[in-house]
């Protein structure tokens, strides 16, 4: 009788023990967070090549060749 009252303590304090905590804490939400922006994204690109084109257009001479006659002037 003794053995059975020792089993029987044994097994009620392991499920016990096993069972976990008795009040429930929901895990922590994980948020989703937007990445930082670096300074590499490639935003600078475009007003380089708009600087780079009205620079050229500005710069570029006329072509010092005459026009072609093509017998209507």
């Amino acid at each position: 009788m003794k053995k059975l009252i020792a089993t029987s303590v044994a097994l009620i304090s392991a499920t016990a023990a096993t069972a976990g905590s008795v009040i429930y804490t929901p895990p922590a939400v994980t948020g989703i967070e937007a990445p930082e922006r670096m300074g590499s994204s490639g935003a600078w690109i475009i007003p380089l090549i708009i600087a780079a084109v009205v620079l050229l257009a500005i710069t570029q001479q006329d072509d010092p060749v005459a026009p072609v006659n093509n017998g209507r002037n």
